[in-house]
């Protein structure tokens, strides 16, 4: 049963790390928020699977901080035992060695990286398996219209989406929607393999970014994950552009070749599937923080508008939360 929503001060579309962090923002500033999401669960691309003896991180691997507010706010989350560092070696392969990659501070959370945006939803009013497919000015707010057939009244809208799903809903908003139709989004293949035995390699993660793989990376080296020999594998936006429709047995397969080769093993394996992340990461992101329309009554946050990256997004929802309440 569904709160009586026409009293809404803000509605909040899309449960990732932006639309969390705003909902969060405004819900502690003493608004009244709900949030929705086309998927079942909060999280978006911070998206963690469990398999049968494993869990795979098959969205966004780690994030870092640079801001001094969102150091403070990663420290808070460490306080809390939901977020912690990820000290395994970080190499890059240049085609024939493997070589140290930045030395940055690099954070998971526990027990996946979907377990962030849990303790983010925390006891927010969130409704899961809610598209939205279309919204419209009502008095002076905004009524909204879910793929399920509910409806539902807001005083103020923030859209949190990648920025091709943005764009299809702002068709009678011509100004604001052509300000983000340049923003190309590039999907990425992601496939999740646990084998059979230990594999004998010195590093936790590896930046490829040659052949049909971008990143690869031991999940079971990362703190609080199950023992075993979990991996992801990557596909690069060029391989995953030129394979988007393939089916995903066949991605499953090749990248997992391509990682058998760059690894040298031919160890067997107990788990393999695969996912599509159909807008991976903005190509040319906005480094403008978010976005409003003239009314001050809709915002559009996203790590596509930030820098497209985990702390991007975090900043680009506080910034659009600070931005509602200042007007």
């Amino acid at each position: 049963m569904m709160t009586p929503l026409h009293v809404l001060d803000v509605a909040v579309i899309g449960a990732g790390i932006a639309g969390l962090s705003c909902a969060n923002a405004l819900t502690q500033a003493g608004l009244n928020v709900a949030i929705f999401d086309k998927a079942r669960s909060a999280g978006g691309r911070m998206a963690t699977r469990r398999g049968e003896f494993a869990s795979f991180d098959h969205g966004a691997q780690y994030f870092t901080a640079h801001l001094p507010t969102f150091h403070e706010v990663v420290a808070q989350w460490q306080a809390a035992g939901v977020v912690t560092e990820w000290k395994g070696r970080i190499v890059a392969w240049d085609g024939t060695k493997f070589e140290d990659a930045d030395g940055k501070t690099r954070y998971v959370a526990e027990p996946g990286m979907s377990g962030l945006c849990r303790y983010l939803l925390g006891e927010l009013n969130f409704f899961a398996q809610h598209k939205l497919i279309g919204f419209d000015r009502e008095g002076d707010g905004w009524r909204l219209d879910f793929e399920n057939g509910e409806t539902a009244a807001c005083r103020r809208l923030v859209l949190a989406l990648p920025a091709p799903q943005s764009a299809a809903l702002l068709e009678n908003m011509p100004e604001l929607q052509a300000t983000i139709a340049g923003v190309i989004m590039s999907p990425a293949w992601a496939v999740m393999t646990r084998f059979s035995e230990p594999i004998n390699l010195d590093f936790a993660g590896c930046f490829v970014n040659q052949g049909p793989l971008s990143w690869v990376a031991r999940d079971s080296s990362k703190p609080g994950r199950p023992a075993g020999e979990a991996w992801v594998l990557h596909g690069s936006p060029s391989w995953s552009q030129a394979h988007v429709n393939e089916k995903e047995g066949n991605v499953s397969n090749a990248l997992l070749a391509a990682f058998r080769n760059l690894a040298g093993i031919q160890i067997g394996v107990e788990e393999l599937s695969a996912h599509r992340w159909l807008y991976a990461q903005a190509d040319n992101p906005m480094n403008v923080g978010c976005l409003m329309d003239a009314s001050g009554t809709l915002g559009l946050a996203g790590d596509w508008i930030n820098g497209s990256r985990v702390e991007g997004a975090w900043d680009s929802g506080f910034q659009l939360a600070e931005k509602m309440l200042s007007t």
